[in-house]
């Protein structure tokens, strides 16, 4: 009896207190006027990034957070600052980004989705960003232990943070028609994005490699707001990109030169096999073609799913599957089941990244077109960083 007296009295000292931040929140997220929110199996990184970069060159005062590679806050003025954690990434993250927001006076929040489960999803839109603008970039076969096992499954997943009443942005062509029916339900306005509304000469201005699906996605958010076309691209042109958008690094050595892609945020089939027809398509793979998965202990499905890409759609153009990472000697069973010949498979393992490029040296006649997939964590980040740093020197 005298521990509930005790307790009583706590839960609703709690209760109070949680009720006060509850409505605090709420002022701080609604004196932002624009919330866009980002979301979408691959390239929200980018677009995020991208919009926000826009939305400044048209003089809006604009804060972005991205999750990405590394989560990043880009200031009005385009600069990065790191978001330091205390321990695991957790969706009330977005309700520090928005009292930041709101502490900058910003105009303008572009915020990438951080939730994957279907219920946080739901409660990051409605109750801490209630967003004016919302974004999806496309939907894929990702994250398929959480999200669902099939596109209209995960479609139903990112449709949550559609807007109620609000403009909805996707550059989806896989099954555009499911997510209209979620932003019909909402009452959304539905803008759908064609990449062939970039021309490859706008694409000419980025300094990295940038996928047209991303700019024009983004254009169109920009332009809805009252940002003229050239205006935003110049924005976009200049803003410093995540880091895992797709990179090209070329190393000369020994009399070799090794052309290393970074695709490692391609994690999903369709889009790694997206990269790999452009790549083939606009800039031309040289020499020995090396695909190099990167593997995790905590993604094996991912890896089973790329092993598949591998044997049935990319071999006959691959010459090597290279395997780094966790557990590559089952992947190495996985991409056999699949038809890749073990012959074709360098299964080299968890290695320092020197290893990974002497191993791709070796297998290297005159030239090689290396792509590299599957996840930057792990040892992906230290192997792309490895020959960034030797395309430098070389």
């Amino acid at each position: 009896m005298h521990s509930a007296y005790i307790l009583l009295p706590i839960l609703a000292i709690i209760f109070c207190y949680w009720l006060v931040e509850y409505s605090q929140h709420q002022k701080r997220v609604h004196d932002i006027s624009i919330r866009i929110h980002v979301n979408g199996t691959r390239g929200k990184s980018s677009v995020t990034r991208l919009i926000g970069a826009g939305l400044r060159a048209g003089g809006i005062q604009t804060l972005t957070k991205v999750t990405g590679t590394y989560p990043r806050i880009i200031l009005e003025d385009g600069s990065d600052v790191h978001i330091h954690r205390w321990g695991e990434a957790n969706i009330r993250e977005q309700i520090s980004i928005v009292r930041f927001a709101s502490e900058r006076k910003a105009q303008a929040l572009v915020i990438e989705c951080m939730a994957l489960e279907q219920q946080f999803q739901r409660i990051t839109e409605q109750q801490m960003i209630h967003a004016t603008i919302g974004v999806i970039t496309n939907v894929r076969l990702d994250h398929i232990d959480i999200m669902g096992r099939t596109l209209p499954e995960i479609a139903s997943v990112l449709a949550e943070t559609i807007p109620e009443e609000g403009e909805f942005f996707t550059g989806e062509t896989n099954i555009p028609k499911e997510l209209e029916k979620y932003a019909n339900k909402k009452n959304a306005a539905m803008h759908l994005t064609n990449e062939q509304s970039v021309t490859p000469d706008e694409m000419r201005g980025f300094s990295y490699i940038e996928h047209r699906e991303n700019v024009a996605l983004a254009l169109a958010v920009c332009q809805h707001l009252g940002v003229a076309r050239d205006v935003a691209l110049k924005g976009m042109y200049s803003a410093i990109p995540d880091a895992g958008v797709l990179r090209r690094f070329r190393v000369d050595a020994f009399g070799k030169r090794l052309t290393f892609y970074n695709a490692f945020a391609a994690n999903d089939p369709d889009s790694t096999l997206l990269v790999w027809k452009r790549l083939k398509e606009e800039d031309g793979i040289d020499g020995t073609r090396i695909v190099l998965l990167n593997t995790r202990q905590d993604r094996m499905d991912r890896a089973r799913q790329l092993a598949e890409l591998a044997g049935r759609k990319l071999m006959p153009e691959m010459e090597y599957l290279m395997l780094i990472g966790n557990n590559t000697d089952v992947v190495k069973h996985m991409a056999m089941g699949y038809g890749v010949p073990p012959e074709r498979i360098l299964s080299v393992g968890w290695v320092p990244p020197e290893t990974v490029f002497e191993r791709a040296l070796a297998a290297t006649q005159r030239a090689s077109t290396i792509v590299a997939i599957g996840n930057m964590g792990g040892m992906g980040g230290r192997v792309a960083e490895y020959f960034e740093h030797r395309s430098f020197a070389s």
